[in-house]
């Protein structure tokens, strides 16, 4: 329990449990009040940006993909993305429409691994998604399966689950058949009804944090739902372009963290799906509609912790968008259009499962990368998920210090912060300084 309120009280995650990477927390507390709230990523910087330095264009989609195993196509997709921009490409609609399927198959995997196994464990008290998988199987093996459809996609489109190696400039290496695409729809369909299932089951869900007021960030395009193109807004009225994004979003060090830390004007923000929703939600398919209406959750969603509906909500949309690219798919007559190589810069930004992802590159008339720019999302809502616990703690301190370390560690799950591959279990220690 907190020791006399004179005193200063530490509190220490030295290991967040069920996030993708290696991260920490400390708070400190003097006098009873919230002094300091620190999210600590402490993995050795990768280098990426550097890593691109003189490397020739044509490598980069493979090179970026590798900066995530679970979102490698958002990498891959703001890239090509960026770099098309220099070189004045125009991508036709059914090479379009083909990446905005590859971009589907990864929202399902992410997001369903994140309900299934990250966060949805919370909600029943359970340590790990393999302990709920002892309990309930039969929920684990639909989540397991969903996310196998997602990984499906991304295995034909992206010539493998992992990594994939098709993604070039002006389109693809090789793209799929017809044939191999409806060989899907099978799946897909059933897919699709186990992700209204989904959308059930979390809406049952009980979401106790507190309501939070914060600047909502996504893509909007004039017709459908973000994921590979769009304008920047945000829920204040801001209406930007991608070729803005540096003016008015700021990257800073700071000690205690390895990744930058990204403000708006000087201010947090959130990024990915609760802000997607809640400002794009009317470009949601009629189905997704449907369903997410029967749950009568008003929006925006303003606690955390909803990020799971919001997760299911892109789910059972990503599957009805893929089924309506597949019913209506003609193989171009060829994988990828032209490309003339020539100096210049292009920034873009596409909507990866977490959010907003930024890239600018500037490329030498021999189309080696002069330079390379990446903001992921996570760097852009870590500032968030501080200003969000500094203001949730102040209700949490009459509990002991590993009540409040386990209910900050929830809360941060409830963001997913893509961290890095990898899962640890958590440590907790408390220091009371005189």
């Amino acid at each position: 329990m907190p020791g006399n309120p004179n005193n200063t009280r530490t509190i220490k995650i030295d290991m967040m449990a069920r996030v993708e990477g290696e991260g920490a927390l400390n708070v400190t507390v003097k006098d009873g009040q919230v002094q300091d709230v620190q999210l600590r990523i402490f993995e050795p910087p990768r280098f990426f940006e550097a890593f691109l330095q003189g490397r020739h264009v044509n490598e980069v989609p493979d090179i970026v993909a590798r900066i995530c195993g679970i979102c490698p196509v958002a990498y891959q997709m703001s890239a090509v993305h960026a770099l098309e921009a220099i070189f004045g490409v125009e991508i036709p609609p059914a090479i379009r429409d083909l990446r905005r399927l590859l971009y589907c198959g990864e929202w399902i995997e992410s997001h369903v691994l994140h309900i299934y196994m990250l966060q949805a464990p919370d909600f029943f008290g359970f340590a790990s998604g393999l302990d709920m998988a002892r309990v309930h199987p039969d929920l684990v093996k639909q989540g397991l399966r969903l996310k196998k459809a997602g990984n499906q996609l991304i295995s034909l489109l992206g010539g493998r689950s992992v990594h994939p190696v098709s993604v070039k400039i002006g389109g693809f290496s090789q793209v799929p058949t017809k044939n191999q695409l409806h060989a899907l729809t099978d799946e897909l369909r059933w897919a699709r009804d186990a992700a209204v299932k989904t959308l059930q089951w979390v809406s049952g869900f009980a979401f106790e944090d507190p309501e939070q007021d914060c600047t909502f960030l996504s893509l909007r395009g004039p017709s459908e739902y973000p994921m590979n193109t769009g304008s920047l807004i945000t829920n204040k009225g801001h209406h930007l372009n991608a070729s803005e994004f540096e003016d008015h979003f700021h990257e800073e060090q700071v000690p205690y963290s390895t990744a930058l830390h990204c403000s708006f004007q000087g201010k947090s923000y959130l990024t990915g799906p609760l802000a997607r929703l809640a400002l794009n939600h009317d470009q949601l398919s009629p189905l997704t509609k449907e369903i997410f209406a029967e749950t009568e959750f008003p929006l925006p969603f303003k606690r955390a912790s909803m990020g799971i509906v919001a997760r299911s909500v892109e789910v059972l949309y990503a599957l009805d968008e893929a089924l309506r690219i597949i019913e209506g798919y003609e193989q171009p007559a060829s994988p990828s259009v032209p490309v003339i190589i020539k100096a210049g810069t292009g920034v873009a930004a596409t909507e990866a499962p977490r959010g907003v992802l930024y890239h600018r590159f500037s490329v030498n008339e021999d189309g080696t990368i002069q330079l390379a720019k990446i903001v992921p999302p996570t760097s852009q809502n870590q500032r968030r998920i501080e200003d969000d616990l500094r203001n949730m703690l102040p209700g949490l301190l009459h509990l002991s210090d590993e009540e409040t370390a386990s209910k900050c560690e929830r809360h941060i799950r409830s963001y997913d912060p893509c961290i890095s591959c990898a899962t640890h279990f958590l440590k907790f220690t408390r220091e009371e300084v005189s």
